[in-house]
């Protein structure tokens, strides 16, 4: 049986790509009930503009970005669901590209608006352009005094609400905040005054002293009033004003001078006491002083310990890091010499897959919907290979087949290798009892991007979405054996 090439996926592109700077929706939004599948297996929420790793999971493209913005990083998922598979479930640029179906079948949910109050419904696609960040009843914190505001609410908040808002002084003109209002009002050089002795009203403050002192009618208290004059006089005449205390005054002032006196007698006695506390303290300052250079010493020591021990803990980080590299490096060698190890180089290649019922399980539930082979080669220099299968479907054979697709490699041999790809292709799932092989074959659309020279590191991928019922391997069967399945893909060779 021979079936046309037909298109898996779209073509790869990498993640910086994607026109997003944002983690996904969050959750609350789903009129409907969630599924897994359209969540975001790194912010666990629900998928923004989707990518599909090769190990089969998908990010939000932002989490994608983020997560291998400093290289290479395992996958957190396929730890977490014990499926890690180097160098399958490593996460690098490049190694994923864009799930356009994923992101049409999210894009259509349908969602509504969290915010109280609001009764926007729609689907995603339109939630994010002309919804999200928009909503009238979101609430945003006021930029001046941080209070929690409705969005359509700011421009009323601004101007009659926010403690924090500015206002233009009526007398001065100058601006002060709200807050503050009584606080200018005191100091205010416009602010107008009213005389306690002519009534004369809306006298600025920086004038009002002025006006005071040559108003015929503004009284002030007797100079003496501390004392117990409680005399009133006119501010212009208070130079000249006597008053009856006067000669009280000079008595005090009498007996003020002889209180002085007798302090002067009990002040030469403690200075004599105080010489003698002087030596005193001369002695404990020349003890405080050697004990201080005491310490000093004692400080710098610590200090350059200190210094020995800072430079010995940067010394051990480094030689950490060195280790860590050094690690990555043999693990990523053991990974390449693993793949070696089972490259063939004839055109003939057999795919062990193990763990089937676990492995299908996982690609009903849209965990790992798609795996990958190992690489081959139809020569040591011919052109590089591999197989992509999807153990529930996909496309047309989605829940109903078992997909088998054929995938071009970026090769080191490209450049001297004839394209576009046009060698026949059969792809087999072998019967373990050697009685009843299923085969599919094809030979290549030369016209199609899947075979023309690789400029990522794969084409996209071809091959039968309909290679094989499901049910065929539901039934008691031979073709799956142990929890085993034994998958054969054979490439002519000839006119190579």
């Amino acid at each position: 049986m021979s079936t046309r090439g037909i298109m898996a996926t779209e073509e790869p592109s990498p993640p910086s790509s994607m026109e997003s700077n944002k983690p996904g929706f969050p959750k609350q939004i789903l009129a409907n009930k969630l599924e897994d599948k359209h969540l975001c297996n790194c912010c666990q929420k629900l998928l923004r503009r989707p990518f599909q790793a090769q190990c089969g999971h998908r990010f939000c493209s932002y989490c994608f970005n983020r997560t291998v913005r400093d290289g290479p990083q395992k996958c957190s998922a396929c730890i977490k669901e014990d499926i890690f598979e180097e160098p399958t479930s490593i996460l690098k640029q490049g190694c994923a590209f864009p799930d356009n179906a994923a992101r049409r079948e999210v894009e259509n949910l349908s969602v509504v608006c969290i915010n109280e109050g609001c009764a926007w419904k729609g689907n995603i696609k339109e939630y994010e352009l002309s919804h999200e960040g928009k909503c009238d009843y979101m609430i945003i914190p006021c930029p001046s005094c941080k209070e929690q505001i409705r969005f359509n609410e700011q421009e009323r908040h601004n101007e009659r609400e926010c403690p924090e808002r500015t206002l233009n002084c009526k007398y001065c003109k100058e601006p002060f905040h709200f807050k503050n209002i009584k606080a200018h009002d005191e100091i205010c050089p416009k602010y107008p005054m009213i005389c306690e002795g002519c009534a004369k009203k809306k006298i600025p403050r920086e004038k009002y002293v002025d006006h005071i002192k040559f108003c015929s009618k503004f009284r002030t208290p007797c100079r003496f009033h501390v004392v117990g004059c409680d005399m009133s006089v006119s501010s212009f005449l208070i130079s000249s004003e006597l008053c009856s205390v006067g000669a009280a005054l000079e008595l005090q002032l009498h007996s003020e001078k002889t209180k002085v006196a007798e302090l002067g007698r009990r002040c030469t006695d403690l200075e004599v006491k105080a010489g003698m506390f002087e030596n005193v303290v001369c002695v404990l300052n020349r003890e405080v002083e050697r004990f201080a250079t005491t310490m000093e010493a004692s400080n710098r020591q610590h200090r350059l310990d200190q210094d020995k021990i800072e430079a010995l803990s940067n010394k051990v980080r480094q030689l950490e890091r060195t280790v860590g590299l050094k690690d990555l490096t043999v693990a990523e060698m053991e990974g390449r010499l693993r793949e070696i190890s089972g490259t063939t180089f004839d055109g003939i290649f057999i795919w062990r897959i193990s763990d089937f019922t676990k492995k299908r399980q996982d690609a009903i539930a849209g965990r790992a919907p798609a795996m990958f082979s190992p690489a081959f080669y139809t020569s040591k220099y011919g052109y590089k290979m591999c197989l992509r299968i999807y153990l529930n479907g996909d496309g047309t054979g989605r829940g109903s087949h078992l997909s088998l697709f054929f995938v071009v490699m970026r090769g080191l041999s490209d450049a001297l290798l004839k394209w576009p790809f046009n060698q026949k292709v059969t792809l087999m799932l072998l019967d373990q009892s050697n009685r009843e092989h299923i085969i599919d074959a094809f030979r290549p659309d030369v016209t199609s991007s899947s075979f023309q020279r690789p400029v990522s590191e794969m084409n996209i991928a071809s091959g039968c979405p309909l290679f094989c019922p499901l049910s065929k391997l539901d039934a008691k069967n031979s073709y799956i054996r142990d929890d085993t399945i034994f998958i054969k893909a054979i490439v002519d060779l000839t006119g190579l």
